[in-house]
């Protein structure tokens, strides 16, 4: 073995052991030189680079494409403010799923059924699939958009489109698919030139990306949920898992988190880029017509575009939406893929064949090949199921966020990398915003005739409460003594170690012991899911009787 790795690593698929082999260069298994010179660091980040672009971009999907220029579209550049709020807010919550996936070497599914028990662990796969399922709908629903305004037949494109993101997925060679998938990403760099022929006042998108503020005479109920679900495109629950797999697939360990660091910063900056792209080019093309204020789709911003700023916008506008579609679908489909066969035990590696890892691969191309049929099926309930994942997501994405802050404050899962006290406090602030969001989001999708005065209490209620738990959470998660490994007493690693310290094996770790508060929290937050999940489903399903 290797100075990187031992006999006592936690690695559940020995695939996940070897070489980086990147889409831009090669490390190999063991290297622990030193890279002294500003040229072997930017090798060294080369060959690093892809986990944190391709979940950033893919997350510039097609329900982000929807969210931000339906922003744009009603509210002008408004809601840009947003964005530069969820910017820590993404790189905390990445940033401790790329510590997890380098340090662990286990997915995220896998650690919280280990750590917290059967019906958390079933939990967080069922409704991932669920919600991963739903989502790639949305994905071929916007490929199907953009085949409609290019003047290309919808089903056999779709079907196209599922059968390529399959076949770039299938080839056996991770790096082939890294190198397909930075393809994918330079094409989200088509959102530049649109903004160019369009032009906004690029003094107004500044300021309104710096000074917050709200659209002037807009009912606030109708902004907030805007503004609810561009926090929800922007942080989902099926990048966590992503990340933290893929990072685990492509053999990242601690000595190189600062490099992933990095490429998780270029991938923030390529999404708020071109999130603020559509956001400003959206307001300026709609900006004084009929359509301000009237958002109908992606295929509408599209004729918007060209009506604009000439016929090329528009097309560059449906390939990038295209483009966005694709790769959102092939993260989408992997996170899931991943995570069923962490917790089922199965070969679950890029670098494996397809005869290799048969149960892997037909759980991607199933739930792509139904989704594209899904979409192409006349008839059926789009609008319906694009709302449902939006308030879904918004549901589910709390307890993704709590186990990820219990996780990071767990010593025998993170030794010497686990959460610092400014970290867990942010984190919490960041967890109790997310509830106060979710219950919201839920309350106007359950009752429509919400009014904006019982937003503001349920905004005042919950921030007091969401605030207090967060904070306790944040403070009180940690588990030195419990956690540690059961077949050790030995001291934790000193600081100079960390680029060496793995986790051990799951078996050799006794299970945490939660405290009274925490032991509280979970089962308020088991109770919400249960009862608000339920509820989403049932006013889903009378909609679509209704309709």
């Amino acid at each position: 073995m290797t100075n990187d790795t031992t006999d006592r690593d936690a690695v559940l698929d020995s695939a996940h052991l070897g070489d980086i082999r990147g889409a831009l260069g090669t490390i190999r298994q063991g290297d622990v030189a030193p890279r002294n010179r500003v040229s072997l660091r930017l090798k060294t980040l080369l060959a690093i680079i892809g986990p944190g672009l391709i979940v950033m971009v893919g997350d510039n999907d097609a329900g982000a494409f929807g969210t931000y220029t339906q922003a744009g579209q009603n509210y002008g550049t408004r809601l840009l403010w947003t964005l530069l709020l969820l910017i820590p807010v993404i790189y905390v919550n990445q940033e401790m799923v790329l510590r997890l996936g380098a340090v662990t070497g286990v997915g995220h599914a896998r650690l919280i059924l280990e750590r917290y028990g059967r019906f958390w662990g079933a939990f967080s796969v069922i409704d991932l699939f669920i919600l991963n399922a739903l989502t790639i709908v949305t994905e071929f629903i916007g490929i199907s958009l953009g085949l409609t305004y290019l003047g290309l037949p919808k089903v056999p494109g779709v079907i196209a489109a599922a059968l390529v993101i399959i076949a770039s997925v299938s080839t056996g060679s991770f790096r082939r698919f890294e190198r397909v998938s930075l393809l994918l990403v330079a094409g989200s760099l088509t959102l530049i030139p649109i903004f160019l022929l369009v032009h906004p006042p690029m003094g107004q998108v500044a300021r309104d990306f710096l000074v917050p503020g709200m659209p002037a005479g807009s009912q606030m109920s109708t902004v907030m949920l805007l503004i609810i679900a561009i926090v929800g495109t922007t942080v989902a629950p099926w990048q966590l898992f992503f990340q933290q797999s893929y990072i685990i697939d492509k053999r990242i360990t601690p000595r190189f988190i600062p490099y992933e660091r990095v490429d998780l910063w270029l991938g923030i900056v390529f999404v708020v880029v071109g999130a603020v792209a559509m956001m400003a080019f959206s307001a300026a093309a709609f900006a004084g017509t009929p359509g301000h204020g009237n958002y109908t789709d992606a295929l509408g911003i599209a004729e918007g575009l060209a009506a604009t700023a000439g016929h090329w916008a528009g097309i560059l506008f449906a390939i990038a939406l295209i483009d966005a579609s694709i790769i959102g679908a092939a993260a989408v489909g992997l996170s899931t893929s991943y995570a069923m066969g962490d917790v089922l035990g199965l070969h679950h590696s890029l670098h494996r064949r397809p005869s290799e890892a048969k149960a892997f691969y037909a759980i991607f191309a199933g739930l792509l090949l139904v989704s594209a049929v899904i979409v192409i099926i006349p008839g059926s309930p789009l609008g319906l199921l694009t709302e449902g994942v939006q308030t879904l997501a918004g549901v589910l994405l709390p307890s993704a966020t709590v186990f990820l802050l219990l996780l990071c404050n767990d010593r025998g899962v993170l030794g010497p990398w686990v959460n610092g006290r400014a970290m867990n406090v942010f984190a919490g602030a960041v967890i109790a915003v997310l509830v106060m969001l979710s219950t919201i989001l839920t309350a106007s999708v359950l009752f429509p005739q919400i009014t904006s005065g019982q937003i503001l209490v349920i905004l005042a209620v919950g921030t007091a409460l969401s605030l207090a738990a967060g904070a306790y959470l944040a403070w009180s998660g940690r588990h030195p003594k419990d956690a540690t490994p059961a077949a050790s007493t030995e001291a934790p690693e000193p600081a100079r170690d960390r680029a060496t310290w793995r986790m051990p094996p799951l078996a050799m770790l006794t299970r945490p012991t939660l405290s009274a508060g925490n032991r509280t929290g979970l089962t308020v937050l088991r109770g919400y899911l249960l009862v608000a999940s339920a509820l989403v489903v049932v006013k889903v399903v009378q909609l679509a009787l209704g309709h």
